[in-house]
């Protein structure tokens, strides 16, 4: 694929470099030919010919305002030239002449394609007229407007083709825009994520240190040094989220992506922070998982976890189990805690339910029969995804 497209990026040019070769070439096969050699029309004709092609030989080095005004005076005096010929009426059908129209030509799906709007609503109509009236300019006969009518056909066409290319782009920078928005609010929901989840173990930390603080002052300091390890984590987080928030001016990144050893270092931290101790199970095979499923694995277990610091009171174990089954990832953490309240109109859980109901999975959220609460996420696999091998024996990790 790649190597396709770089053939295809060197074919361009060189193509283009061709037809430019060949209009070049039509000025003097226009001179061989005797379109110049007329005493009252040769020299402005030669001289209008010579400005067209080499506008557009610097087309490429002009700002799209400039292209469009620069090819609109060049179509106005091409104009004024046909009409000037067109009142003498002696020329004949020595009027014609292919260097000209064909530079017109190419300036008219150059303008089409990438001019300023405003100046190509002028300079397209006057390109046209210029390359369809220079023919009949002088010698209105059934040849003369056989090629005007093949001139005309040849404008409509070009400007079709430019038009097309300028709405493609713009689409494709539309498609483009709405992409880097759309990258930007899921930065946003994961900022949240990390931050809230960071500073409520490190809320719950300062917390059992001052609980500890007069009768056991030696626990004290590892505290204080976990309390700094989740600050620094917290704020290195930040700090690469908010730098891709403000590269405006780079390319669409890609979401920070997380995965099951991810969820397994969620889990220990959880552990270590003290408190509620976490037990993570695995079943199933998860190495071919699509990354956005592993990704929402990933935040679900965040969220229920942080939840848990939250609104957990007097929890002492959660449970957190993946399991993969044919086509199914399903993620589960419970904790043993009094039944909690948890505001749906929240961030947490709002944001969740809509960044799983994206890949087409469902999340449920509630009181356990055992007791405490729970979060439940189902996550579709693609088939391409399906596991190869018959799923491992359970794993278990705290």
């Amino acid at each position: 694929m790649a190597t396709g497209r770089k053939d295809r990026s060197r074919l361009l040019p060189a193509v283009l470099w061709l037809l430019l070769g060949g209009l070049v070439a039509l000025v003097p096969l226009d001179l061989v030919v005797g379109f110049y050699w007329i005493a009252e029309y040769g020299p402005a004709k030669l001289i209008g010919a010579l400005l067209a092609v080499g506008l557009v030989v610097v087309s490429p080095r002009l700002r799209s305002k400039e292209l469009s005004v620069a090819a609109f005076v060049l179509a106005v005096g091409s104009l004024c030239l046909s009409v000037w010929m067109h009142m003498e009426m002696r020329v004949g059908a020595q009027a014609a002449g292919y260097a000209e129209p064909a530079a017109l030509t190419w300036l008219l799906l150059l303008v089409a394609r990438r001019g300023k709007s405003s100046w190509t609503m002028l300079a397209a109509p006057a390109l046209m007229l210029a390359i369809v009236l220079r023919p009949v300019s002088v010698s209105t006969r059934q040849s003369t407007i056989n090629v005007a009518l093949l001139y005309a056909l040849a404008a409509v066409t070009v400007l079709s083709i430019g038009l097309g290319m300028r709405f493609l782009l713009v689409d494709r920078q539309r498609q483009a825009a709405a992409l880097r928005l759309e990258q930007r609010t899921e930065f946003a929901r994961d900022l949240h994520d990390f931050v809230a989840h960071h500073v409520t173990g490190i809320v719950v930390q300062a917390q059992g240190a001052q609980a500890i603080a007069g009768r056991k002052p030696e626990l004290v300091p590892p505290a204080l040094q976990r309390i700094e390890q989740a600050g620094s984590e917290a704020l290195t987080s930040m700090r690469h989220m908010v730098g891709m928030l403000r590269d405006a001016d780079g390319e669409v990144a890609l979401t920070p992506l997380s995965g099951i050893a991810e969820v397994r270092s969620l889990v220990e931290e959880f552990s270590a922070v003290g408190g509620a101790r976490a037990e993570l199970e695995l079943e199933g095979t998860f190495d071919d998982l699509p990354v956005e499923v592993t990704t929402t694995a990933h935040r679900v277990v965040m969220e229920a976890l942080t939840n848990v610091r939250k609104h957990g009171h007097g929890c002492t174990e959660v449970q957190v189990r993946v399991n993969r089954s044919g086509k199914r990832l399903t993620v589960r953490v419970t904790d043993d805690g009094r039944p909690h309240h948890v505001s749906v109109g929240g961030f947490g859980l709002k944001g969740l339910a809509e960044r799983v109901g994206l890949i087409g999975g469902s999340v449920q959220a509630g009181p356990v029969t055992a007791g405490g609460w729970g979060v439940e996420a189902t996550l579709p696999v693609p088939p391409s995804a399906s596991p190869a091998k018959v799923p491992t024996p359970k794993a278990t990790a705290s």
